[in-house]
């Protein structure tokens, strides 16, 4: 096992995943839950099988699709959903000071 691949999977996936809507998904389950210990099995069960899938799923693509191709494909899918954000908050931004 690659110990520096291990390190710099672990950190990207960790600073990406803070903050986003899974996370922000299992602090509405649990402010709303007695039993914490399922939510934190059910939420990382979840992250654990996305995560298997992914890894399956980029092993045999990269096998017919060149990691070039497959780099930009997945840049230019989050290019848009990053404008959405931008715009979506720009309107909230908008409304609010519209509302003072």
């Amino acid at each position: 096992m690659d110990l520096k691949v291990l390190a710099a999977t672990f950190g990207m996936i960790f600073l990406a995943e803070l903050g986003d809507k899974t996370q922000l998904a299992t602090l509405a389950f649990a402010s709303n839950s007695k039993s914490p210990v399922a939510i934190f099995l059910g939420s990382a069960g979840a992250l654990v099988l996305t995560s298997l899938l992914a890894v399956v799923l980029g092993s045999t693509v990269s096998r017919l699709v060149p990691s070039n191709y497959i780099k930009l494909g997945a840049g230019g899918a989050l290019r848009p959903a990053g404008l959405a954000d931008v715009v979506i908050y720009r309107r909230k931004v908008d409304d609010k000071h519209e509302n003072l």
